[in-house]
C-alpha cells in the first residue's frame, strides 16, 4: 500500500488476519480433524504485535482514501473491537457496524461456549465530513422494497463457490462468500470506482468488483493465493454498462427546480395544476412559482398552503392533466432527468 498515491482510492474493503490464537487441533465428535485457521499469516503475535500491525495498515488505508472515501473491515470477537477503536482514534467516522449472521455456521464441537454464528463488519468514512457513497434505494430494492437492516443473514462460502486445490482441500480457509461483497460494493460504491483490498486472498473482492463494473487493486503476500485470484478473475466477463445501473436514491439524482420544467416548455405560464382529487388548483407563473388562493410561492409552499399543512412535497402533490388523466408533475421532472442522461 505504501506505493499507492495519496487519495487515489474510493473504497477499501479489508479482511485482515483475525489473529485467532487457536490452542491446538480441533476435532469433531467422530474425532475427525476440523480444518481450522492455523496458517502462518494469521499468527501475528500478542496484542501489542497485533495493534502495531493494525495501525500500520489502517494508516496506509486512510492515506490512500479520497476525501469522500470509506472503509469496510470485517472481523470476529478476537480482533474487531481493537480495530474499531483504532479507526475512531485515527479520525474515521463509523456509519454502521453490520452483523453478518451466518445461516450455516460451524458448530462449537467442544460445547464450551456459544456457537460463533456471526462476524462483524464496520463501515466508516475517512472523516466525519466525508460524503460517502450510500446507494440506499438500491439496498431497499435488493431487500424487496424494505429498508435494509444492519443484520445480514448470508451463508458462509460453501459448495460450488468454495475454491479447492487439486487434492480437494480448501484453497483458502477464510474465503468470504461473494454475496457478502456484492452487498458491500453495491451499497457503497459506484461503477468505475477503485476498490482496494489489502488482504486479497483468493480474490473475492476483485471477482465481485469485476462483475459490478468497479475497478480494483488487490494486495496479497501469498503467491499461491494471488495466482488463484488472477485465474478466478480472468474467467469473469463483466456485464455491459447499461446492465450495471441500479435504483438511484433521490438524493443522488440531479436537482431539477420546478422552473426548469417551465423553461423546457413542459408547462406554460397560466397552466393549471391540480391536487390528486382535482379539488384544489394552482396556476403556473413564468418564474416557476405558482399562484393559489390569492397567494404565490413555490410548488411546495403552495401545496402546504392549500392544505393548511406545515409542509408538502409539491412534486407529488400537484398534478397535471395528460390524456384526460391526472399525473403528478414529478413525471415532467423525470423527463428532464432522462434527457440529461441521454436516455
Amino acid at each position: 500500500m505504501a506505493d499507492l498515491p495519496d487519495e487515489s482510492v474510493d473504497l477499501v474493503f479489508a479482511d485482515p488476519p483475525y489473529n485467532l490464537q487457536l490452542g491446538g487441533d480441533l476435532h469433531r465428535p467422530d474425532n475427525s480433524r476440523v480444518d481450522a485457521v492455523d496458517d502462518d499469516w494469521d499468527q501475528i503475535g500478542d496484542f501489542d504485535d497485533y495493534d502495531l500491525f493494525s495501525c500500520a495498515w489502517l494508516e496506509q488505508a486512510r492515506r490512500v482514501l479520497k476525501p469522500d472515501g470509506a472503509l469496510w473491515t470485517i472481523g470476529s470477537y478476537h480482533n474487531i473491537f481493537r480495530v474499531g477503536a483504532f479507526l475512531q482514534d485515527m479520525g474515521f467516522w463509523i456509519h454502521n457496524d453490520v452483523i453478518w449472521r451466518k445461516s450455516n455456521p460451524m458448530p462449537n464441537f467442544k460445547g464450551t461456549r456459544f456457537t460463533n454464528a456471526h462476524e462483524t463488519l464496520i463501515w466508516a468514512g475517512k472523516t466525519k465530513a466525508s460524503r460517502v457513497t450510500f446507494n440506499y434505494a438500491a439496498m431497499k430494492a435488493l431487500n424487496d422494497g424494505v429498508q435494509m437492516r444492519s443484520d445480514w443473514t448470508l451463508a458462509i462460502c460453501a459448495g460450488g463457490e468454495r475454491l479447492k486445490t487439486g487434492d480437494g482441500r480448501k484453497a483458502h480457509p477464510t474465503q468470504k462468500p461473494e454475496a457478502l461483497l456484492h452487498r458491500v460494493l453495491l451499497a457503497t460504491s459506484n461503477p468505475g470506482d477503485i476498490i482496494l483490498d489489502p488482504f486479497f486472498g483468493t480474490g473475492t473482492t476483485g471477482a465481485v468488483a469485476r462483475k459490478l463494473g468497479r475497478r480494483f487493486i488487490g494486495i496479497e503476500a501469498d503467491a499461491g493465493y494471488a495466482d488463484i485470484a488472477r485465474r478466478r478473475i480472468a474467467a469473469i466477463s463483466p456485464a455491459a454498462d447499461a446492465d450495471l445501473k441500479v435504483t438511484q436514491s433521490k438524493r443522488a439524482l440531479p436537482r431539477i427546480p420546478f422552473g426548469a420544467v417551465v423553461e423546457a416548455g413542459l408547462l406554460k405560464p397560466g397552466d393549471t395544476l391540480y391536487c390528486a382529487q382535482g379539488r384544489r388548483t394552482a396556476r403556473v407563473r413564468p418564474d416557476g412559482t405558482v399562484a393559489a388562493g390569492g397567494e404565490t410561492g413555490s410548488i411546495h409552499q403552495m401545496g402546504a398552503h392549500v392544505q393548511g399543512a406545515p409542509a408538502c412535497n409539491g412534486w407529488t402533490f400537484w398534478h397535471v392533466r395528460q390524456s384526460g388523466q391526472l399525473a403528478p408533475i414529478d413525471v415532467l421532472r423525470a423527463r428532464i432527468r432522462a434527457e440529461m442522461e441521454g436516455v
